[in-house]
């Protein structure tokens, strides 16, 4: 069955992104896909191509400063390196799927029933067009909280020095080698107190389970369990 897009109600959808909009418009171009443009040309609604172009603009900036002035010792080979590590579609994805946006997006009838609000790409790219928009909306600082906040968890793991070995970027390269692979890392439980919480994430492709794992963070148990998925295609990148 097709998931129909929800209305999108701007208090619920503010929770979602811990932000407010002057111009509701931004807003909802923001996540108005082509395909919806496309086939309601009469409603005269502008898609998020633009936005996107220019959130992916914004983030590289946001993100590339951060790593300049936290670490002032790496070189600029390790700066980029962390920074494409988090700058990436299946980053960007998950991060847009802990706010849902996908339950908001306004796609057309076949991108719909093909499985487009959980499509990783269209996630990506709908997560970098919210950035643009509140860019827009309120400017550089707005847009910066905003993408700091969301990334908190990848931008630690570049301190704990994960970046290295990006186990869900491997796996999102080798998983869709053969077509355009749906990957999906749930959150299986949660052990302990706030201070001391640990998370247990499956990961899984298409409709498999490949790996589970666990860590402090939900990025760390991600990796490990992306790490262990590797193990279903005879690879790692150790």
């Amino acid at each position: 069955m097709t998931r129909q897009s929800k209305h999108l109600n701007f208090a619920t959808i503010y929770r979602q992104l811990g932000t407010t909009f002057n111009d509701t418009g931004l807003l909802q171009q923001a996540l108005t896909h082509t395909s919806y443009a496309n086939e309601n040309k009469r409603e005269s609604m502008p898609h998020n191509e633009r936005l996107e172009f220019l959130g992916d603009a914004v983030l590289d900036l946001i993100i590339s400063d951060y790593l300049f002035r936290r670490y002032p010792d790496l070189p600029e080979g390790e700066l980029t390196k962390a920074r494409a590590t988090i700058v990436c579609e299946p980053t960007l994805a998950a991060r847009a799927g802990e706010i849902n946006l996908g339950d908001y997006l306004r796609l057309g009838r076949g991108e719909a029933s093909s499985g487009g609000r959980d499509r990783i790409s269209i996630l990506a790219d709908t997560f970098e067009a919210i950035i643009g928009a509140i860019y827009l909306d309120q400017g550089f600082p707005a847009a910066s909280q905003f993408v700091l906040t969301r990334l908190h968890d990848d931008l630690s793991s570049v301190e704990r020095g994960e970046y290295t070995k990006d186990h869900k970027t491997l796996l999102q390269e080798i998983a869709q080698r053969g077509g355009d692979a749906k990957i999906v890392y749930e959150v299986t439980a949660e052990i302990g107190p706030d201070h001391d919480k640990v998370f247990e994430v499956a990961v899984i492709v298409n409709t498999d389970r490949l790996g589970n794992g666990s860590g402090k963070s939900k990025k760390e148990a991600e990796q490990q369990a992306a790490r262990q998925a590797l193990q279903h295609y005879n690879l790692t990148d150790d």
